[in-house]
Parts: structure tokens; sequence; C-alpha cells
């Protein structure tokens, strides 16, 4: 029987050894350190290294055997000159390696002889390993051969570390696109089952991603009423997907369970599939619509609204003109006054609707731009308190305001914009009684409230009041209005740097108050 000598026994032991490590092994500096080790210990060396190239461009000791740490600094200089191909390195090593031999005297490390050879992994140079004796011996061609095999195992071990981190920065990479994504994202494989899903979707099914992790798509999301186009199951059963573009999108109201509203979402589902078309994962982005719908909403209320403000105004400045053009009737000049005033008054609201109408077309487009000047708002509101007053007999306007309340800094034909909404709604909203505008005064701000004793606000009307064509239900049919007046108001209070509300401590009627900057 042939015996291997000594040697050549241990060689391969320790190869052995190695390529198990290989597969066990994903902390890089270990499985080098073990590395070096042997191939000192094999090549009857003294001390040695495994120095890696750094993803810049630079080189870094990762393990080193009785070797200083000036010598290794001297030593990640040299490398320097390396490229990233396997010939520079062959050039380029024997010349380091000369350049360590005559700095070790300086060091007094006793080194007389060293070899290194680098470490290529995918054509590419990752790194170099050295090892060094205390004794004049060249190394041979069977030393570099034995020095080469540890030296493509360490290669290898560094291309196994290289694409590890890889794929944990791929996985951090998506685990936080995954955790931050504001759509839901779901994960099913072949048959339906979910195998991950994002903390987005579990918010909106108020359930944990463990809980979701292994049950079928259909028991996580149920409709509550069945979509007009396909389900995903349907379109399965079906034959979907065909191809790997062959996207599946479907919109419907989500049922929560628990008592819960339901969701308004829709879904894009997009197949994953292998080379030979076998379908392997579907990847579902789910988003919450419910803005979307609250828009369409805005619209059909928007066109309800508006149609119906335009029909009244029209058809009486319609029926007043043709009452007026006919030819077989002789009216008094009462009567063609009172009809003339008719049509004035409609065609003044008919303005004053397109007016609002531009204006919240122009705050959506960009802002408001306001012309401010010194303004003294007592007198803006006794002026608007004696215009109001001659339209009404069952209503007293009382402005109250203190002696010593300051000039402020604002667009006047804007705040007399806002003080007239407030007094209209006070108007028509309050059968009768006293209106009141007071004004307050504090140190950095002015306030100006109007009040009414009408019915007042109801209390789960106050937080929309401000909201674009919102109305009270329970006034919308008894008042005229396009529900843009108090949402100009707070546009242009705001726009002033000032904030508007209604005051909820009222024991009668409505009080609506805003507040502004006093000029420095």
């Amino acid at each position: 029987m042939f015996m291997l000598p000594d040697h050549r026994v241990r060689q391969r032991d320790h190869l052995l050894e190695i390529a198990r490590a290989l597969t066990e092994e994903l902390d890089l500096e270990p499985l080098l350190g073990r590395i070096l080790a042997v191939s000192v210990e094999m090549l009857g060396g003294q001390s040695g290294l495994i120095a890696l190239r750094e993803e810049d461009g630079t080189w870094r000791v990762v393990v080193s055997k009785e070797l200083p740490a000036p010598y290794l600094a001297y030593l990640e200089q040299l490398l320097e000159r390396i490229s990233g191909d396997e010939t520079s390195a062959q050039s380029e090593l024997p010349e380091i390696q000369k350049a360590l031999q005559e700095m070790t005297p300086m060091v007094g490390l006793g080194i007389l002889s060293s070899v290194g050879l680098p470490l290529v992994a995918r054509q590419k140079v990752v790194g170099v390993i050295f090892i060094f004796r205390g004794y004049l011996n060249v190394f041979s061609a069977n030393d570099r051969a034995l020095l080469s095999s540890f030296a493509n195992q360490a290669a290898v071990a560094v291309q196994n570390a290289q694409l590890y981190a890889q794929v944990t920065r791929e996985k951090q990479r998506l685990d936080a696109l995954l955790a931050s994504a504001a759509d839901g994202i779901l994960t099913l494989s072949a048959d339906l089952k979910v195998e991950l899903c994002n903390p987005a979707l579990a918010r909106m099914l108020e359930l944990t991603p463990g809980e979701l992790r292994g049950q079928f798509h259909e028991a996580v999301i149920r409709w509550a009423k069945t979509p007009e186009s396909l389900t995903l199951e349907q379109a399965v059963a079906g034959g979907w997907p065909l191809t790997p573009h062959a996207y599946l999108y479907v919109e419907g109201d989500l049922d929560r369970g628990s008592g819960q509203a339901p969701l308004p979402v829709g879904i894009t589902y997009a197949p994953v599939l292998a080379a030979n078309g076998t379908l392997v994962n579907i990847i579902a982005t789910v988003r919450d619509i419910t803005r979307f719908r609250q828009a369409e909403e805005l619209k059909t209320t928007f066109i309800s609204i508006i149609s119906h403000e335009l029909k009244t105004p029209v058809a009486l400045i319609k029926g007043y003109t043709s009452t007026l053009r006919r030819e077989d009737a002789a009216w008094d000049r009462g009567i063609v006054q009172e009809s003339l005033q008719v049509i004035e008054e409609e065609a003044d609201r008919l303005s004053l609707l397109i007016e609002n109408l531009l204006d919240a077309t122009r705050l959506q487009a960009g802002g408001m731009a306001l012309r401010r000047t010194d303004l003294a708002l007592p007198v803006l509101c006794r002026r608007l308190a004696d215009r109001f007053q001659v339209q009404t007999s069952r209503h007293r306007i009382v402005v109250d305001f203190p002696p010593d309340f300051p000039v402020i800094l604002a667009d006047e034909q804007r705040l007399e914009q806002v003080i007239s909404n407030l007094i209209s709604n006070a108007l028509k909203y309050a059968a009768d009684g006293e209106i009141r505008i007071s004004g307050q005064v504090r140190p950095e701000i002015v306030i100006v409230c109007v009040m009414d004793e009408g019915p007042g606000i109801a209390p789960e009307d106050i937080p929309h009041v401000f909201d674009r064509f919102y109305r009270a239900p329970d006034m919308a049919k008894q008042t005229k209005g396009a529900g843009l007046g108090l949402y100009l108001a707070r546009s242009i209070v705001e726009a002033h740097g000032g904030r508007i509300w209604v005051h909820a401590e009222s024991n009668h009627g409505a009080r609506i108050c805003f507040s502004l900057p006093r000029q420095d």
C-alpha cells in the first residue's frame, strides 16, 4: 500500500479541515486566522499575515502572526501599488517582499526570506498572503504550490464572506424598504399563502405580521362587498398569470371585522415566475384609497352644491327678466324697481359665489397673495355692522372693542371678507336676537369674535365647519350656501399668521373667533 509522506498527510488533513470550515463558518477573521496559522506551520515559517482590499480600494491587514503594528502599517502602504488584476499582483509582490525585507533590520524581526501570493476571487485580487522565515532559504516551487492551496482556500472564504455581506446588505435594504413603505406589501406563495407582510399592512388590518404569516390570502383579504373586477382567487382559477408582467388590480372595501368600518383599498398583484414559467410568488401592494374616495365624494358634492346654488339665482333672474319683457303687460314703476332689485341681488349672489370659487381655486394653486396695510379693526367692524344692520330688522348688531385696540398690519379687503362672512352666517342661522362683534387684546395677538343667539353649532359639526364644501346636514336644506365661506375665512386668517376656531364654551348661540398677530 502506497503511503503518503507525513507532511503531505498533514497538508491533506489541513485542507479538508479548512474546506469543512468554509461550509460552516461565516465569520471571516477566525477562518483566515486558521488558514494563516496552518500556512505558517506547513511552510516552516516564523510569521505571516493576510491583508484584504476594502470596497473603497484601501488595504487592511485582517490577521497576522508575530508582526508589530508599524510593520503592518508600512505593508498596507506598499500594497497600494497593486491594482485589481492578478497580473499586477504577480509583478508587484516580489518588489513589496524586497521592501519588507529591507525594513526588517530596522525593527529587529530577524526575517530573512518571505513569500507572498495574491488571493484571487472572481478574477480579481481580493487580498494577499505573506509567509516569513527567519533563515536564509529560498521558497521552493513546492512551497509556493503548497501556499497556493491555502491561498485558494482563503480566496474562497473571502468570496463567501463578500457574498454573505452583500446578501445581508440587500436584506437590510429590503427590510428597511418594507418597514418604511406606507403601502401594505404582501408576499404570497404559489398556493396563495402569506409568506411575508410589512408593518403597514399589519396596521391596516390591526394584526401583527406573525398573526398573518401562514394564512391563506382569502382569510387575510376579505371583501366587505364583492369587487366589480376579478378577485385574485378568481383570476388564478382562470389561469392567471400567463406572463411575468400580467399585473392584476382589484379595488374594493376591505372587511376588517371586529365592528370596524371597511377600509377602501386598491390592490396590485404582480407575479414572480421561474425560468420555466411556473409561478413562484405573488407580490401584492395594498394601498389605502380613502383619500381618493373622499376626493371623488368631494367632487360629487361640489357639482351637486354648485348646480343647486347656480340654479336658484339663474332661475330668478330669468323669471323676472322674462316677466319684465312681456309686451302684453304694463308694469308700474314700483313693480319694475322691485323686480330689478331682485335681479341685482341674485346677480350679486352669483358674483359672490363665483368669486369664492375662484378664491378656493387660487388657494389650491399655491396660496393667497396679501396686500398688507395698517388696519384699524374696530373701524372696519363698525362699518360692516352698519352695512348689515340695514338688511335686517330682527337682529341688533353690536360692536364691542376696547379703546386701546391696536392697529395691525393686514389685508383690509381680505379681512373684510372674513368678518362679512361671519356676520352673514350669524344673520342666516340665528332667526333674531343680538349679534355681537367683540375684540380682545393680548401681548402678541388680537382676537376678534362674532357671536349670535341662534341654535349654535352641533358638537359633531365643529371639527368640520372649516372644511371645503361642508354644510351641517340638519341646516343644509334650510339655508343657502356652497360651504366655502368658513373655508375661505380660515385660509385668509392662516395666511395672516393667525388661526380661527369655534368657541365651544358658549352657553347659547354660535361664537366664532380668530386671532391675528400684532404689529411690532
